[in-house]
């Protein structure tokens, strides 16, 4: 094939030579991906997105070669503002544009697969989780765990459309730019402003018009005794109304009711401290307007906070990235067996290496290890000769749980991204249910907890409290506090570890 002279340059040579290598460099990985059975972001990185912009800057240089050595052969009285003159009756100048339309199209069809294939890989999860890996491990790692890890991140985090799709990548050159000069903050500040509307991700699965009606919910915990004595609840939760025929007519979820629009301004980025809230009847146009009497907002600073309407995220905080404080995720191991609960005080044990923060998972792992073998020397030599072999399995079990949910580098856990689904361990639904939001007429957003819920049975395993299902019973601490659950917040003592 006979090539143009002007090709003959340092320049259109570099860029062949540049192209073809990136070719080459792109079907053996290409091929290595598909032969191994190991998942690597980077190497999709290296496959879709970098080397083919080498291969497209090697294919750029190529006429630009060629065009600056045309203008140097020019001569001075010629004019190199001239378009070349096409002549197809020139059989030399017919076979060449042939060749470069078959090129052309060659390469047109190998790009659009390879942009194809880069859009493709942008969107997965492999790319959204592990490409920067220690800034978005702790995300990663806990969506793996949610109920929503077979939902794609841009099923949620982007939804459908072009306009949200270039938001996105937008929002991503910023993010790129954030982990490249390390300007990203630890931990990442929630929740996200910029989200889209849950009505418009959150809804394509879960319809408001068919949600379930009232549901049973057993909770297990243990207390931190010799016995590790297990403490089981059980809940009628109102998240509907007692059959799912009568709609949103009442229950938990009637807050996203679609005949009422309920507003609110927060008084912090984070909107823990919510003062005013709004109420209008889209049907009969009625407004009530609840202020709270013990951390009152004037006008002028109102007018200058975000005012949202409620949805799914306010109570819903973390879907799909839970993470647990560490009494619960003990109580869950204990639950599933991982963690025997018949080794005593192995709760203690636990809940004593896990109440101070670490710089490191490696340390944590040491002082873990080191803390629960010290508390048993000391407190209990003769359980740790008896169950030796046990306890260090539970150490280990321990451990993988917190790196589950714990994260150092990021100062990522459950004080930082706090679950707004209940009140245990945040106020939770006693930001606006606290009987101190209050209309100008004395009519109250109420802290009744029946309204949510209602207590079946309760104790511990072996004289568990019972009522029947269209009855309730007051609900009774696991450890006697003087009465204090009657009037506190469940989270005034329960804040999770590490505040």
């Amino acid at each position: 094939m006979k090539l143009p002279k002007s090709i003959y340059n340092w320049i259109s040579i570099s860029g062949f030579i540049l192209a073809v290598n990136s070719l080459i460099i792109i079907l053996v990985l290409f091929l290595f991906s598909l032969f191994t059975k190991e998942s690597n972001a980077y190497m999709g990185l290296f496959i879709y997105i970098i080397v083919p912009a080498f291969m497209v800057l090697g294919l750029l240089l190529i006429p630009v070669g060629m065009l600056k050595k045309r203008r140097k052969k020019s001569s001075p009285t010629e004019s190199t503002e001239k378009w070349p003159i096409l002549d197809l009756n020139n059989n030399i100048q017919r076979k060449a544009l042939v060749r470069i339309s078959i090129i052309t199209v060659v390469l047109l069809v190998v790009s659009s697969f390879g942009s194809y294939q880069a859009f493709h890989y942008t969107e997965s999860v492999e790319f959204c989780g592990t490409l920067c890996h220690q800034v978005m491990e702790p995300e990663y790692v806990t969506y793996q765990h949610s109920a929503h890890a077979n939902v794609k991140c841009v099923e949620c985090h982007v939804g459908e459309g072009a306009d949200w799709y270039m938001k996105s990548k937008l929002s991503g050159l910023y993010q790129v730019y954030s982990v490249l000069f390390n300007k990203y903050s630890r931990p990442i500040a929630t929740p996200l402003h910029n989200l889209r509307p849950a009505s418009e991700t959150c809804e394509k699965c879960h319809w408001p018009e068919k949600f379930y009606s009232q549901k049973l919910r057993n909770q297990r915990s243990y207390l931190a005794d010799s016995s590790n004595t297990e403490w089981d609840i059980s809940l009628l939760m109102k998240i509907g109304p007692q059959h799912s025929a009568m709609g949103l007519s009442e229950g938990i979820h009637w807050h996203i009711n679609k005949g009422f629009k309920i507003e609110y301004i927060a008084s912090t980025r984070d909107r823990e401290s919510i003062p005013w809230v709004k109420l209008t009847n889209l049907k009969t146009g009625e407004i009530k307007i609840f202020m709270d009497e013990e951390n009152p907002v004037d006008k002028a600073a109102m007018d200058t906070l975000e005012k949202r309407s409620m949805d799914c995220m306010d109570c819903h905080t973390r879907p799909s990235h839970t993470y647990k404080s560490s009494p619960n995720y003990i109580d869950q191991a204990i639950v599933s067996g991982k963690i025997p609960g018949n080794i005593p005080w192995i709760k203690m044990a636990a809940m004593e290496a896990l109440k101070i923060p670490y710089e490191t998972k490696e340390h944590a792992h040491q002082q873990i290890y080191s803390t629960m073998v010290t508390y048993y020397k000391d407190e209990h030599p003769d359980v740790y000769l008896k169950e030796f072999s046990r306890i260090q399995k539970a150490i280990r079990v321990v451990q993988n749980e917190y790196d589950d949910n714990v994260f150092p580098y990021m100062k990522a856990d459950a004080t930082q991204y706090l679950d707004h689904i209940g009140h245990l361990e945040s106020e939770g639904c006693f930001r606006c249910h606290s009987d101190r939001h209050k209309t100008k007429t004395g009519e109250t957003i109420s802290r009744n907890c029946d309204m949510c819920h209602t207590i079946l049975a309760q104790g511990p395993s072996n004289n568990m409290q019972t009522v029947k299902l269209d009855s309730t019973m007051e609900f009774l601490h696991p450890v006697f506090i003087r009465g204090k659950e009657k009037t506190a917040l469940c989270s005034d003592c329960h804040k999770v570890l590490y505040e």
